[in-house]
């Protein structure tokens, strides 16, 4: 990235800390990134919340118009980035480099790395996490000179997580997410018996911020100006019977593929028929969660269990599986527990 101040180019600070506009240029390696993720990465330090309220303020501009936080940059672009100021603590936070760590690896190869994520790990860092797996993985290898996130999971979501070790690789599986040319499917636990003849959800979905910055979403109408239309389809796998001496209700294991890469596009679809996700703490049954943690299941039960694409150097169409991690096939296959008196 080119930094320019009052037309001159300026080393950037880490974290960033300035009482001067700056002109960002933007890099091709930073190319089709949404705006918000764009400035998380640029004002290292500066709390998420700020990053929107300077976005919708107007303060921020691309290419001297305003611009919205989904707004994707190109190369070349001139971000307008205003004056921003951070504690000596922030400062301090963000100056620490991440921990190192590898994580489990299904598929490597000299253009892309294929990991299983963990719950309760973010993919980045920002909105209150310091670092995520891109970063902790960088840490881990100071030699790999390009790594960068393809796409993304939710922190609560386990699975597949594919990076790119090449500027090409990167863009070219990019583009597959973005012309649905690849394969995603995911094991999600929902409340209640799904209706086996609903396996396709047409319904368009609504972002929107909380006062506090963090995202949302809901389901709109077809006539909504900012819906984005997101297709879901579903097929039961299997049943739970219900466990009426600990409170549990009926639940059901589906295989979903998502059409569309909406932001938590399954978690809001599922809720909308009336079957949240189990463990679900924005869009779940709240009560049912905490029965569900005295039962062992302390994370949502949402899993990126399959991934097909095109392998960017051969074209060869690749399919990778992660199996259930250990804590949500054990809630599957566990005798419930004893209820307290």
């Amino acid at each position: 990235m080119k930094h320019i101040i009052e037309g001159k180019q300026a080393k950037p600070a880490a974290p960033i800390s300035t009482s001067t506009v700056r002109i960002v240029e933007v890099d091709a390696e930073f190319a089709g990134q949404r705006l918000d993720n764009f400035l998380i990465r640029e004002l290292k330090g500066v709390p998420k919340t700020h990053v929107y309220r300077i976005i919708r303020s107007g303060e921020v501009r691309v290419n001297k118009g305003r611009a919205s936080a989904d707004t994707r940059v190109e190369a070349g672009d001139l971000v307008r980035v205003p004056p921003v100021r951070i504690s000596d603590k922030v400062a301090e936070k963000a100056d620490r480099p991440a921990p190192p760590r590898e994580f489990p690896v299904l598929l490597e190869d000299d253009q892309l790395i294929a990991i299983d994520k963990p719950a309760g790990v973010a993919v980045h860092g920002g909105s209150g996490v310091s670092f995520g797996v891109i970063e902790q993985l960088r840490q881990a290898r100071p030699a790999a000179k390009f790594l960068e996130l393809v796409h993304r999971l939710d922190r609560e979501t386990s699975g597949i997580l594919l990076v790119a070790k090449r500027r090409s690789s990167l863009v070219a599986l990019q583009d597959q997410f973005r012309e649905r040319e690849t394969g995603k499917t995911y094991l999600a636990l929902v409340t209640g018996t799904w209706p086996a003849k609903l396996k396709v959800i047409d319904t368009p979905l609504h972002k929107y911020l909380q006062e506090d910055g963090e995202r949302r979403v809901r389901t709109t109408t077809k006539e909504d100006p900012d819906g984005m239309r997101s297709i879901t389809l579903v097929k039961v796998r299997s049943t739970c019977p219900p466990r009426p001496m600990q409170g549990l209700p009926a639940m059901s294991l589906l295989e979903v593929t998502i059409k569309t890469g909406r932001t938590h596009q399954i978690r809001v679809h599922l809720s909308s028929q009336g079957h949240p996700i189990a463990g679900d703490d924005k869009y779940g049954d709240f009560d049912l969660n905490k029965r569900l943690q005295k039962q062992g299941l302390k994370r949502m039960f949402l899993h990126a269990w399959r991934l097909q694409f095109n392998h960017p150097a051969t074209s060869e169409r690749c399919e990778l599986r992660a199996e259930l991690p250990p804590e949500l096939a054990d809630f599957l296959t566990t005798e419930p527990a004893s209820p307290h008196v």
